[in-house]
């Protein structure tokens, strides 16, 4: 990973102004340009990922508020990159990527494997809502449970009660780690984020036990 050395929405926004400038005039120059390799091919809010196919290599560069992320098949085509972009900003080579928007990469090189984790994240939403205790299971919703807007709170007890459990809060903290890398509960959390709005004590406990 390459940090820039300044902390701003501003740098972000220029180096990808660089780029965008730069795009169309180096890519005539051939691929034996560094910065040639990097044709735009999408943005999402303050994230932008340029990428470019040649032959066998493939890289790809993701840039993040300040942060750059470089990603090439192909150590030389790598190598250039990395040069192109210190000739045009003061940066940091942080080496080999560990840790990126709190999501743990895990290598096992001897057995050519690659995985993703959220552990971190995971173990701070148990300890937010106090579940860090809780059972593990073997399936992330069990089977025939059916919810119903029959358990929503009716009472003014219970809707006072409900009012104060963030059940809508754990359903969003869930739905990053759905998102990311634990597909595997998407179905429980679509199930259990249909009662945000009227969630009772019957909601409430399979929203726990199932996210």
């Amino acid at each position: 990973m390459i940090s820039l050395r300044k902390r701003s929405i501003w740098i972000s926004q220029r180096v990808s102004l660089l780029l965008e400038k730069n795009r169309k005039s180096v890519v005539s120059k051939g691929p034996s340009t560094a910065s040639s390799k990097l044709p735009e091919a999408g943005t999402h809010v303050l994230m932008k990922l340029y990428r470019k196919i040649s032959g066998s290599s493939v890289a790809y560069l993701v840039l993040y508020v300040d942060d750059i992320l470089l990603i090439d098949n192909d150590v030389k085509v790598l190598g250039d990159i990395k040069v192109w972009l210190s000739t045009q900003f003061s940066m940091k080579d942080m080496g080999e990527v560990s840790y990126i928007l709190g999501i743990k990469i895990c290598r096992d090189r001897s057995r050519r494997m690659l995985g993703l984790t959220q552990s971190s994240y995971i173990e701070k939403v148990l300890k937010r809502f106090k579940m860090e205790n809780s059972k593990r299971r073997f399936l992330p919703m069990r089977h025939g449970v059916k919810l119903s807007k029959k358990q929503s709170p009716k009472t003014d007890e219970e809707l006072k009660r409900m009012s104060d459990i963030p059940y809508a809060l754990a359903i969003g903290s869930i739905q990053y780690v759905v998102q990311c890398t634990r597909h595997d509960v998407a179905y429980a959390l679509s199930v259990t984020s249909r009662y945000q709005a009227c969630a009772g004590g019957g909601t409430l406990g399979r929203g726990q036990e199932h996210t």
